[in-house]
């Protein structure tokens, strides 16, 4: 039965049954994805083209911009498609494929935070030695890293679930490809599975968590004790502030889904919790990043008023 799989397809549930929701459902999720790429891409455009942004910081802000469009990517289409069809089904090949690329940009933009905390640290506590710390070495080494150590994380649960047998049912309780829904239907031993899951993913999830507030604590910690002016003080408090903001919203959904969450568990309130890390932060972070940063504030406005007058002309 090893390396065997009878259901050529899955069908998934998606979040209502209801024609009325499931089309109010797709106005909203539709919004929601054009504001993640038009947030997100106007991110990337300006880190890209202005000078002044040619920093650590943005470098970073940057992969953070692309992680999230490609993670709704992955996600939001084909639960777009599930509302206006009336019944989702995906094949066993591309139901591993978007398992894989989901968990491959979940887990690098979680260790992307663990780096992007240790990055603020690093400017916030030793200012004079951030250039040299942080150069531009270093930080491709880092960004290099995430990537890799998220797609062979993904590419692990992917090996492993292909090597499962599913002889039915093939309803997936979720509105995508998620792992521990897609191994509640295997007919087949899913030991090795949620070993893995419990200790790679815990262990990758959990360490970037403690590492990011280790590294906002020591900022914290500094701050509250150095000499020098509130309102440099208070400046940097409002970038860590939105920084963990950030954290929040994308780890404590996370561990509550995959750490702390029981086989007794809803489908609803696991879904909901997804959607809030998986849609709603995507959404989120270009106006958590902008709104307090008058750097990427004035870069856009450089650059929409250089785009004015070429257009009047």
């Amino acid at each position: 039965m090893e390396n065997w799989t009878e259901v050529p397809e899955f069908i998934l549930l998606g979040l209502t049954n209801d024609h009325i929701q499931q089309h109010i459902l797709f106005t909203v999720f539709l919004l929601l994805y054009q504001s993640c790429l038009l947030g997100n891409g106007a991110i990337l455009v300006v880190t890209f083209v202005e000078p002044r942004l040619h920093s650590p910081m943005y470098f970073f802000l940057g992969h953070l911009s692309f992680l999230d469009i490609c993670c709704s990517t992955v996600i939001v289409p084909k639960m777009l498609t599930g509302f206006i069809t009336e019944q989702q089904t995906i094949s066993f090949i591309g139901c591993l494929t978007q398992m894989h690329f989901f968990h491959f940009l979940g887990s690098s933009e979680g260790m992307l935070l663990g780096v992007m905390a240790f990055d603020r640290y690093v400017a916030i506590c030793n200012p004079l030695r951030y250039i040299i710390i942080m150069n531009k070495w270093t930080c491709v080494t880092l960004a290099g890293a995430i990537w890799a150590t998220g797609f062979f994380h993904a590419l692990m649960h992917t090996v492993v679930t292909s090597q499962l047998w599913f002889c039915g049912p093939n309803l997936i309780q979720h509105f995508f490809c998620d792992i521990k829904p897609l191994l509640m239907l295997a007919c087949s031993s899913t030991v090795l599975n949620l070993t893995l899951l419990n200790v790679v993913t815990s262990g990758i999830a959990l360490t970037s968590f403690f590492l990011t507030l280790l590294s906002y604590l020591y900022i914290v910690t500094f701050l509250l004790f150095k000499s020098g002016s509130w309102q440099n003080r208070w400046k940097a408090f409002s970038t860590c502030a939105c920084h963990l903001t950030v954290v929040a919203l994308l780890y404590i959904p996370v561990i509550f889904n995959y750490i702390l969450s029981s086989a007794a568990e809803s489908a609803e309130r696991e879904m909901s919790m997804t959607l809030l890390y998986s849609v709603f932060t995507p959404v989120l972070n270009p106006l958590i990043y902008t709104l307090r940063n008058q750097e990427v504030k004035s870069a856009l406005r450089k650059i929409l008023c250089r785009k004015a007058p070429s257009r009047g002309t």
